[in-house]
């Protein structure tokens, strides 16, 4: 049985968003990152090829990486 719980989206366009989610696959849990389009005013989202996974093992990494970007663009977490 598969368990994807979607933690957030972010919008690219009306059509296209970003898609932040923890998925499993075989067994595995891991992070998907993943661009998805709609072409019914988003009643449907579907994804595409576009996007990354993640294991939990890397996370630290990813994380470390944002707070270096973040302090990079003096974000304090406002868009």
């Amino acid at each position: 049985m598969s368990d994807n719980k979607l933690i957030s989206t972010i919008e690219r366009s009306s059509t296209e968003q970003l898609q932040i989610a923890v998925k499993e696959y075989k067994g595995k849990k891991y992070l998907d990152l993943r661009i998805f389009y709609t072409t019914d005013d988003g009643a449907n989202w579907l994804p595409t090829k576009k996007g990354v996974t993640i294991s939990p093992n890397h996370l630290s990494i990813l994380k470390e990486a944002i707070e270096v970007a973040a302090s990079e663009f003096d974000c304090s977490g406002d868009e």
